[in-house]
């Protein structure tokens, strides 16, 4: 179930971005916060009282120049309004109400999104009193706070998840969902439409011309496969339309929403730091990644053979290097179906469960022949290992300290686990408990 989206909206310097930090800042409040797609961190994932929400702040996309000032403040309100289930509007209350302000207020009144009205810098009791001009807004009763100093912010966010209902469980659907990521211009909407055999996606050489995911049912061998066409995702730097910004939100909740995610590169422009970024941004969301390198067709395959490009992108994974790497072609449909297999293989691979017995059987003499190094004078000791959960698996080391146990042997023992068990392009979870 998509997160609830809360969306802060205002004019400049009214704290905005002070809020945001501040609720993210909340012990009891934040999940993980994640590195936004503009400068600076932008939205996060937070949690108030078992209630989970989307927080955005739109403070910094508005344009410098003072010539597109204003329009730009609009065009932020409405695309706030658009995109948000409900809206944080935050004023200033040492400043009162300025034309400004009006003007969202205006937007704001016509939407049908609730608004909860927000005076900031009310530091202490004695300014309480300057809330009351707020009422001209129209947008109903104004709650007081001071987001640098946490003054009521409490209060706030109680007020903020009131209409945010705790997530029911559900069963999880039967469908695969299979994400397509990858920068702008690649071919992402291409190998949808040579996977589905018609004209799904509007395909042009415009990077950007995918704004949504779309979602489309492929029907592969007897069994529906949804596909999800996503937006590019381009460079911090180059996110400048408020627009885009949405989009890379929308493309990051698709992939939290998928089973398997579909990395998709260019060919000819080869691997860059974007790419790589990408299928990290899959794999902190513990989603499967094929990396499928399309336009094959238009490499000069005798200076670059699918096995050296393959070794060149090992080699810039990194910690990844355990990803699996296909070369298609969207155009000639060469080995699109191919990624299609290894996709159903992987979401059957990552729900699979070892035994206890084989686990230990394997594992344990390893660690006996080349035991975890230990900071401290203690020395640690794994006595067993147990896979406590699928899809994604996690597995468990039970030892005398774990805190002692080092980054650098977790990823050894990852290592082990897909050599003697697979789990190819599917990220594991080790997590080390006191026996």
């Amino acid at each position: 179930m998509p997160s609830h989206i809360v969306a802060i909206i205002g004019r400049p310097n009214v704290g905005k971005s002070t809020l945001f930090n501040r609720i993210l800042g909340l012990r009891e409040a934040i999940v993980h916060d994640t590195p936004g797609v503009t400068r600076d961190r932008k939205y996060g994932e937070a949690e108030w009282v078992g209630k989970h929400f989307t927080i955005i702040d739109t403070g910094g996309y508005v344009p410098a120049s003072d010539d597109v000032f204003e329009r730009a403040i609009r065009e932020q309100a409405a695309v706030a309004i658009e995109e948000a289930d409900s809206i944080v509007f935050v004023v200033d209350a040492m400043e009162g109400i300025t034309p400004l302000d009006k003007e969202i207020a205006n937007i704001l009144r016509q939407s049908n999104k609730p608004v909860l009205l927000t005076v900031n810098k009310v530091d202490s009791a004695k300014r309480e009193a300057y809330m009351a001009e707020f009422y001209a807004l129209g947008l109903g009763d104004p709650v007081g706070i001071s987001a640098l100093g946490g003054r009521d912010v409490g209060d706030f966010l109680d007020r903020v998840t009131g209409e945010i209902r705790k997530p029911a469980r559900q069963a999880r659907a039967t469908r695969l969902r299979i994400a397509i990521v990858g920068k702008p211009n690649v071919g992402k909407s291409s190998l949808v439409n040579a996977l589905l055999g018609k004209q799904r996606q509007v395909v042009t050489p415009i990077a950007g011309t995918t704004r949504d995911p779309v979602d489309s049912i492929l029907h592969y061998q007897g069994e529906e496969i949804v596909l999800v066409d996503t937006a590019g995702l381009r460079k911090r730097s180059r996110i400048t339309e408020s627009v885009e910004f949405f989009s890379t939100l929308r493309t990051l909740r698709s992939l939290e929403h998928s089973d398997i995610a579909i990395v998709l590169m260019d060919a000819v422009q080869g691997v860059d730091k974007q790419d790589l970024q990408i299928v990290e941004a899959a794999m902190q969301r513990f989603r499967p990644v094929i990396i499928a390198v399309n336009k094959w067709d238009l490499v000069e395959k005798e200076t670059n053979t699918s096995r050296d490009y393959e070794s060149v992108i090992q080699k810039k994974l990194g910690v990844y290097d355990f990803i699996p790497v296909v070369f298609i072609s969207a155009l000639t449909k060469q080995r699109i179906a191919r990624v299609v297999d290894l996709a159903k293989k992987m979401h059957a691979e990552q729900a699979r469960r070892i035994s206890t017995s084989a686990l230990n059987n394997t594992l344990i003499p390893e660690i006996q022949r080349t035991p975890p190094r230990s900071s401290s004078p203690k020395e640690i000791k794994i006595k067993y290992v147990t896979q406590v959960k699928s899809t994604p698996p996690m597995f468990a080391f039970f030892c005398n300290e774990p805190t002692l146990v080092q980054e650098s042997y977790r990823r050894y023992l990852d290592h082990r686990i897909r050599a003697h068990f697979g789990f190819d392009g599917i990220p594991l979870r080790i997590v080390f408990k006191k026996k």
